[in-house]
């Protein structure tokens, strides 16, 4: 059994030092084997010099986009390129620790096709939360999602997803949003699809850095949910 793991980055040289440490310590407690696929969303920072650093001797992909084409298209160039039977991808500033890839794990090999970590269920640990405006603003987009997009799901948004080797490929060569609401893409695929779902409580530790801003990130993604049944409007 090989694990995938695929990090997308942005403009991440203030945190990606640590983030770099804590992987190449993970990787090693690993039991399976394990690819790791970076990819840099055209960075304009030093986050590929000191990735590279930290990182070290440890056997990694980089793949290098020229311009910033969103957190959506960077998932998305990294799991097309996974060898791996079971696919992971995990935000760079780890919010979720890497250590609950087991959970997600266990799920896809007792039936599931996608699990996707959750802070929005009772057995949830959020450790540091989001200030209070984007908490109900991400609380706001589910509810929001549930309505256009997907059914049944509390927390779409969670960057830190598993898939079966199947299911990845499937649902990433079918994506099409290229931003932030690309998760609530994939659920919404993997439910037309038929493919089983686990959403699974994870850790969670908010990072003030980041990347979404608030009004015009938050208009477009729910643009894009709107513009995710069109989009997909000939799947059966």
């Amino acid at each position: 059994m090989i694990l995938s793991f695929v990090i997308p980055l942005y403009n991440e040289a203030p945190r990606i030092r640590n983030s770099a440490r804590e992987i190449v310590s993970f990787r090693k407690s690993l039991p399976y084997p394990s690819e790791w696929i970076f990819v840099d969303d055209g960075s304009t920072d030093d986050t590929e010099l000191i990735a590279r650093q930290e990182l070290g001797a440890m056997p990694y992909r980089w793949i290098k986009l020229g311009t910033n084409q969103g957190k959506g298209r960077a998932v998305q160039a990294g799991v097309l390129e996974t060898q791996g039977d079971f696919v992971f991808f995990a935000d760079a500033d780890l919010s979720t620790p890497l250590a609950e890839y087991e959970s997600l794990l266990k799920a896809m090999q007792n039936g599931s096709d996608l699990a996707i970590g959750s802070r929005g269920l009772p057995d949830s640990k959020v450790l540091v939360h989001q200030n209070w405006v984007r908490e109900m603003m991400g609380k706001g987009f589910n509810r929001i999602a549930t309505l256009f997009t997907f059914k049944g799901i509390r927390d779409s948004q969670c960057g830190f997803k598993g898939f079966r080797k199947e299911a990845a490929k499937r649902l990433f060569s079918l994506q099409k949003i290229t931003r932030f609401s690309f998760d609530a893409e994939l659920i919404f695929l993997a439910q037309r699809l038929g493919l089983r779902i686990s959403e699974i409580p994870v850790t969670w530790v908010n990072s003030e850095q980041s990347k979404v801003r608030m009004i015009q990130d938050s208009f477009n993604m729910l643009v894009d949910l709107i513009r995710i049944r069109w989009l997909h409007r000939d799947l059966r």
